[in-house]
């Protein structure tokens, strides 16, 4: 058995902002995916995978069946026969890898479930929302559920605020482009719910609310309008901005090795760099006009090229 694939997705813009009805955009990315197995000489890792199936699966059973209502008996006999999830998405590197295992449960075992041939309203789009939300806070404590509707759908969704998503095309890439957005590997794992947990501790404080509001969801918002438009002289402006307040307000979810890498970007214009899901690890996003430049002045790390301008 071999169910089919589901990918990995990148938050361009929104990480924390959509917590707090900022916009946000996501897009997919083919370069890492996961899939539904069964193998007659399991693995190590299928074995560690297949456990770690039995205690979601219990999760998915006590989802409300007014939101969703799951094959469980289905559920329950492959993962007795040893059903695992086989991906090559990184675990803590913000780009998806719960999501992933979410969808192909969802695609598999859901009743009456929302396919993506069908005509994809907003209530629909909510609906699924909803319901990856509920599956996904098993592993985060909290999820926006955006991540599994990504990487289930395949396709663009821009978020204009909680209440408010859709499918959206994005700007053809430009192959003979000097400018893209690049994954920078810190190398660290990246742990999600100790960072939503820190925002929310520091969401308490006056000063940093003023700040998320006037700056942090100013720029964000502008980075996504632009981005959808393909301006990008004004876009690479806002990311510069973006870029700042990160480092200045969100210091935390940096990894302390890279402040200086991110200072020098913005100070030589040669990159910026921003958070790729809730930091902390992981990969970290870079916004670049000249690919070859910021190649250059990243030299001791690995860069992979994820969007051409």
């Amino acid at each position: 058995m071999k169910g089919p694939l589901f990918y990995s997705k990148i938050l361009l813009f929104g990480e924390y902002g959509i917590i707090k009805d900022s916009k946000g955009l996501s897009i997919p990315y083919n370069f890492f995916n996961g899939a539904l197995k069964k193998d007659e000489n399991p693995s190590e890792e299928a074995i560690t995978s297949n456990k770690s199936l039995k205690r979601f699966a219990d999760h998915i059973q006590n989802i409300d069946d007014i939101i969703v209502r799951f094959d469980n008996k289905r559920l329950q006999e492959d993962i007795n026969a040893g059903m695992y999830f086989d991906s090559s998405i990184p675990q803590g590197y913000g780009v998806g890898s719960s999501g992933a295992l979410v969808a192909a449960l969802y695609d598999k075992y859901a009743f009456d479930k929302i396919t993506v041939l069908e005509n994809l309203t907003r209530e629909k789009l909510l609906k699924l929302k909803t319901i990856f939300s509920e599956m996904e806070s098993f592993f985060h404590g909290n999820s926006s559920g955006l991540d599994p509707l990504n990487s289930y759908l395949s396709i663009p969704i821009l978020i204009n605020s909680k209440d408010n998503i859709e499918a959206t095309g994005i700007p053809a890439q430009q192959s003979e482009g000097k400018g893209g957005v690049f994954l920078l590997d810190s190398g660290i794992i990246g742990e999600t719910a100790p960072m939503v947990s820190l925002f929310m501790e520091k969401m308490k404080q006056e000063g940093f609310r003023s700040m998320l509001k006037n700056q942090f969801i100013k720029h964000t918002d502008a980075c996504v309008d632009d981005f959808l438009k393909g301006d990008i002289k004004s876009l690479f402006s806002n990311t510069k901005q973006l870029s700042k307040v990160v480092l200045n307000h969100f210091k935390p979810m940096i990894p302390q090795q890279f402040h200086e890498l991110w200072k020098k970007g913005i100070e030589t214009n040669e990159y910026y760099l921003k958070l790729c899901g809730s930091g902390g690890g992981g990969y970290i996003l870079g916004f670049t006009e000249d690919i070859e430049k910021a190649k250059q002045s990243l030299s001791d790390y690995k860069l992979e090229v994820v969007y051409n301008f």
